[in-house]
């Protein structure tokens, strides 16, 4: 019989969601072959020994974070396998975006999975579990509009195993890089699903193969908008027109808004941010927008009439990226056409 010291190191970051929505943590361990269940709730990091001794049979650790609202979302964040003599695995994975919770990137974006693999033994006479390590590369889509709340995982399709028979150096991971998702779809920018990478041992005559270390990536789809109510070319008298900028599906951390500047549609460059158009977005999700625009000529009585463009533009971990534009003329000079007689 013996003990072991579960560690958690920065695995949760409650993000700034509404205030009616918050994280509950617990880890629970299965002790193995009894399939005996234990609950404890956790902090976001620290450590602490496990509550239950672990039996020669092993015991399975799960990280869940509860999220709370109507209905409540259960995420298994992290799972490892503890055993007398299997191998150690740790699964990481990288994007371009800094959220810590569940790792999560664009579908037109790279991203890059590492596994740290130890204890394995090379004795003729140690067990095969002890000696290799399967490394399993899993993909699902969420469907259309899906968010993966209440995905049935077991669906999920086996791209790849590779098999890990070397402990990986001290301080060097193995490392994978993808520089394009394989979540499955027609439309490659609006794909959206999640990775799965797991190490496994093997089979052995006292428990099944278990998890040693897995982690997912969440996969979200492209925005793209539209700016309805000025056609490009137009030529504008007077007051400004009501316009209607839609965006769908904006990345969970953004900030959308519309930007007007005089001369022709230039990338990169900076203008005057229309009043009414801007929304931060925090959240866990993609979402849509409609922002209605009305009232906001001022916003170009500091350049005059003349060629103007207005911008739709989405700012995300990945940089700036214009969703939509249109140019057109302004021009509210009043003419007047008069005369002046004189009658003697």
């Amino acid at each position: 019989m013996k003990t072991s010291t579960l560690t958690l190191v920065a695995l949760l970051a409650v993000p700034a969601l509404a205030a009616s929505q918050t994280y509950t943590n617990q880890i629970r361990q299965v002790q193995l072959p009894t399939g005996v269940d234990w609950r404890v709730p956790v902090d976001q990091a620290g450590e602490q020994l496990s509550p239950l001794a672990i039996d020669p049979g092993g015991a399975r650790f799960e990280l869940w974070t509860t999220k709370s609202g109507s209905p409540a979302v259960d995420y298994l964040l992290d799972e490892q396998y503890v055993g007398t003599y299997v191998p150690q695995s740790q699964v990481q994975i990288i994007t371009g975006d800094p959220y810590t919770t569940i790792p999560r990137t664009r579908a037109d974006q790279p991203f890059t999975v590492k596994v740290t693999v130890s204890g394995l033994l090379t004795g003729a006479s140690d067990p095969d579990a002890s000696k290799s390590v399967d490394f399993l590369h899993h993909v699902q889509s969420y469907g259309t509009g899906g968010t993966g709340v209440n995905l049935n995982r077991t669906q999920a399709t086996l791209l790849e195993t590779t098999h890990i028979n070397l402990n990986s150096p001290a301080n060097s991971p193995y490392s994978y890089t993808f520089a394009v998702n394989q979540v499955p779809g027609s439309n490659r920018a609006k794909v959206r699903g999640e990775e799965r990478f797991t190490a496994m041992s093997l089979e052995d005559y006292q428990v099944p193969a278990q998890v040693l270390g897995t982690k997912f990536v969440q996969i979200w789809p492209v925005a793209d908008g539209t700016i309805s109510g000025i056609t490009n070319g137009q030529k504008i008298r007077y007051a400004l027109p009501n316009v209607t900028l839609a965006v769908n599906d904006v990345y969970p951390d953004s900030h959308t808004y519309a930007q007007v500047y005089k001369g022709a549609p230039t990338l990169g460059k900076t203008g005057y941010i229309v009043p009414g158009s801007s929304r931060i977005i925090a959240d866990t999700v993609p979402q849509n927008l409609s922002l209605p625009l009305s009232g906001y000529d001022s916003v170009f009585d500091s350049e005059g009439d003349g060629l103007w463009t207005m911008e739709l533009l989405t700012a995300t971990p990945f940089g700036i990226d214009r969703l939509a534009y249109v140019s057109f003329t302004l021009d509210r000079t009043i003419e007047m056409n008069a005369s002046v007689t004189t009658q003697e």
